[in-house]
C-alpha cells in the first residue's frame, strides 16, 4: 500500500508540475507571442546592457523547454531528461531575474522549484503511473 501511495503521490505531483511547465510555455509562445515577452524584459536588460539578442535566445530557449518538459511530465515521456532540462530552464531564469532585479518576486518559480526538487529526490520505484514504466 505504501508503494501504491508513493506512486500516486509522485503522479500527482509530476502530472501538476507539468501542467505549470506547459502552459507557461504555450502561453508565452502561441498566447502572449514571443516578441512581447522580449519587449517585456528589454527595459530592464538595456538598463543592464544585454544584448537583444540574448534575450530572445533565452527567451525562446526557457519558453521551449517549458513547453516540451511540461507535456513530458504530464505524459510522464522521457520525464528524468525533462527533469534536467527542467532543472536547467530554473537555473537560467533564476540567475536573469536575479541581474535584472536585485530583489525579484519568488511566488512563480519557488513552487515549481520545490515540486521538481520533489519529483528529483524521489525514488525510481516510485514512477510507475508514467508512459516510461510501459514503455521499459
Amino acid at each position: 500500500m505504501v508503494d501504491l501511495k508513493l506512486s500516486l503521490a509522485e503522479a500527482l505531483v509530476r502530472v501538476f508540475l507539468g501542467i505549470l511547465f506547459f502552459f507557461q510555455g504555450f502561453d508565452k509562445l502561441f498566447l502572449i507571442k514571443m516578441n512581447e515577452v522580449v519587449e517585456s524584459f528589454m527595459q530592464d536588460a538595456h538598463r543592464r546592457h544585454i544584448p537583444k539578442t540574448m534575450v530572445a535566445f533565452l527567451s525562446y530557449l526557457t519558453s521551449m523547454i517549458e513547453l516540451i518538459g511540461g507535456l513530458s511530465l504530464i505524459l510522464g515521456l522521457y520525464s528524468n531528461y525533462a527533469m534536467v532540462f527542467l532543472s536547467i530552464d530554473l537555473v537560467i531564469i533564476a540567475f536573469s531575474f536575479s541581474l535584472m532585479h536585485a530583489m525579484w518576486d519568488l511566488k512563480h518559480v519557488f513552487p515549481r522549484l520545490i515540486l521538481l526538487v520533489i519529483l528529483l529526490i524521489l525514488p525510481s520505484y516510485a514512477h510507475y503511473f508514467c508512459l516510461d514504466t510501459l514503455i521499459h
